[in-house]
């Protein structure tokens, strides 16, 4: 009877502990999983007990990108290249307008304070990168989306979409 108690404990714990394998985000902790991929909107954020990542980022400029910020919703973190995948900011590559060229700058220099500000997280959202090969990432600090507070702050909003212009009163 004792053998066969003992049996069923250790099968017990090496199914638990088969299932927190698979459900192991890396972190030691289970990850949430999105039901349905058309609804990335109420996708749980995964937080990190801690901000993991530091960096000292610049404005990139040159070949060479390690950690350096392109725009208000794009930067280089260790080579590579990161999308923030909560929000949308101004153009500032190929602008529809003067305003948006400077709005895009602000957010941008905005985005490299914040991003050298103190540690922060990031965490995947409903899949790992876009069409253009960046890493759609929500970037975090003490539990609050970095890319809220951009939006906050008027310098980007909600990503829910594509794109739609930001000049003429079609967006800014």
């Amino acid at each position: 009877m004792r053998t066969r108690s003992i049996a069923f404990a250790v099968v017990t714990l090496a199914a638990f502990g088969g299932v927190w394998i698979a459900y192991d985000d890396g972190l030691s902790r289970p990850q949430k999983f999105v039901e349905r991929e058309e609804d990335f909107r109420t996708i749980p954020i995964r937080l990190p007990r801690s901000d993991p990542y530091a960096a000292t980022f610049s404005l990139c400029s040159g070949p060479v990108r390690v950690n350096c910020v392109i725009d208000g919703d794009t930067f280089w973190f260790k080579g590579e290249k990161v999308r923030i995948a909560d929000i949308d900011a101004l153009e500032i590559s190929e602008p529809e307008c003067p305003e948006e060229r400077r709005a895009g700058e602000a957010a941008r220099d905005r985005l490299v304070t914040l991003l050298n500000a103190r540690p922060f997280s990031m965490t995947s959202g409903w899949r790992d990168q876009d069409r253009y090969g960046r890493k759609l990432r929500n970037v975090i600090r003490w539990e609050k989306s970095l890319g809220e507070t951009l939006v906050e702050e008027g310098l980007a909003r909600r990503w829910d979409g594509p794109r739609f212009g930001w000049c003429d009163g079609d967006g800014s």
